[in-house]
């Protein structure tokens, strides 16, 4: 972390540690009991320098992980005068003994004049977690919904016994932990990379794609180099996905589908898509819709890639056939919008609007006759040819200029 922030930044900074570690390495209760005093110790300190030398305090920015989050948040609240501090960021702030507790005794936005929390390990065990899950800034950041992370699920414990012995199971769940850790120190190191976060009200309704929005301050970057605005009174809850390892960020795509019919019999139905963009390609993403398809309805769903593949212009589709009597991959007859009409009584996609969250872009087929028929797994795939806009107007425009159908409210 220190290493990062001194060899990262256009700007020289100064860097201290608090080491507090004889007062952490005790007794839980005991250590949270700490986090007062070494908080106000560190206030102490910033006062101090603000007397000693040409020294702001609206220039200071602490960092805390765990127990050390709230260690900063007291530090901001004991400092007093007229003058809040720069800003706290809070690591996955410690959740034990804190959670549910009043803004006065944990870090709250009135510690500072900009708090950004990042939680990384929220899954509650007997009623506890690890890290804290209510908002506690005024963005607080859930990665991954913020629960667990990926890479770190217990399947890898056999991986962490090679490399740590008796220690593996610590390192297993630390690693959720630090993972905030690891996100913010990647957002140093990968200056061009940042990740996008946006406000949802929960990682269900970010899974559907629904709050890929960046209009009225609904996004934000996750790390150092965070937009500090702030209006209103609540906290901001923002979501996002990531990979498993450094670089993290992930590009953000809402796809929703529309069908003219619908599948007699309810159940999943999975499908296969393959994305071509101006600059790279994805294949076989794996796309499942875990309620039976009906007619005229949207079906939205969200689509993270590792890459960026530019402007979307070209979507395969392929449905996959779970009967156990056919066993082969359905594939999809796409017929460009201008073109024949169906040949075949499958399932007939009425249309498919895409949403790029990174660059807010959107882009949408309406299609006289898209199949998506029980055929033999030979048989040719054909594109979508999606027109890409910026605006709405000009997404109009070029809707207009091809043949469509009626539209039916999402």
């Amino acid at each position: 972390m220190v290493a990062a922030l001194k060899s990262q930044l256009a700007q020289p900074v100064n860097v201290g540690l608090a080491n507090w570690i004889t007062l952490a390495q005790n007794h839980y209760t005991v250590a949270v009991r700490n986090t007062r005093l070494v908080g106000q110790e560190v206030a102490a300190l910033l006062r101090w320098l603000e007397e000693s030398v040409q020294f702001s305090r609206s220039n200071v920015h602490l960092i805390g992980y765990s127990l050390g989050a709230h260690v900063s948040g007291f530090a901001g609240s004991y400092i007093g005068g007229k003058h809040k501090i720069g800003r706290i960021t809070g690591l996955d702030a410690a959740g034990p003994l804190f959670e549910g507790s009043p803004p006065s005794d944990r870090l709250s936005p009135d510690d500072a004049n900009f708090v950004d929390a990042i939680h990384t390990f929220t899954r509650g065990h007997m009623g506890l977690s690890v890290g804290i899950k209510e908002p506690i800034a005024h963005y607080d950041f859930y990665p991954n919904g913020g629960s667990f992370q990926p890479g770190c699920h217990f399947l890898e414990l056999y991986r962490h016994i090679t490399k740590h012995g008796l220690n593996a199971i610590t390192q297993t769940i630390k690693c959720s932990h630090e993972r905030s850790v690891h996100l913010f120190i990647d957002s140093l190191l990968h200056a061009g990379m940042q990740s996008t976060a946006y406000l949802c009200s929960d990682m269900n309704s970010f899974s559907q794609g629904l709050c890929l929005s960046c209009k009225k301050g609904h996004c934000n970057t996750l790390g150092y180099h965070i937009r500090q605005e702030w209006h209103g009174k609540k906290s901001r809850r923002l979501f996002l996905v990531t990979r498993a390892q450094s670089p993290f960020r992930v590009y953000h795509y809402q796809f929703k589908m529309q069908f003219f019919n619908q599948i007699e019999k309810p159940g999943e139905t999975t499908f296969t898509m393959s994305l071509l963009g101006t600059k790279e390609e994805m294949q076989k993403i794996p796309i499942t819709l875990s309620e039976g398809i009906i007619s005229n309805k949207t079906y939205s769903f969200l689509i993270t890639l590792d890459m960026d593949i530019g402007e979307l212009v070209m979507i395969t589709l392929k449905q996959e056939n779970r009967a156990v009597w056919t066993n082969v991959w359905n594939t999809v007859q796409t017929i460009i919008p201008w073109g024949r009409e169906p040949l075949s009584s499958g399932l007939v996609l009425k249309n498919i609007r895409v949403k790029a969250g990174e660059i807010q872009q959107r882009a949408k087929l309406t299609a006289l006759s898209v199949h998506l028929d029980t055929v033999a797994a030979n048989t040719a795939k054909a594109l979508l040819r999606l027109h890409i806009s910026g605006v709405a107007k000009q997404e109009a425009e070029l809707s207009s200029a091809m043949p469509t159908l009626p539209q039916s409210p999402d």
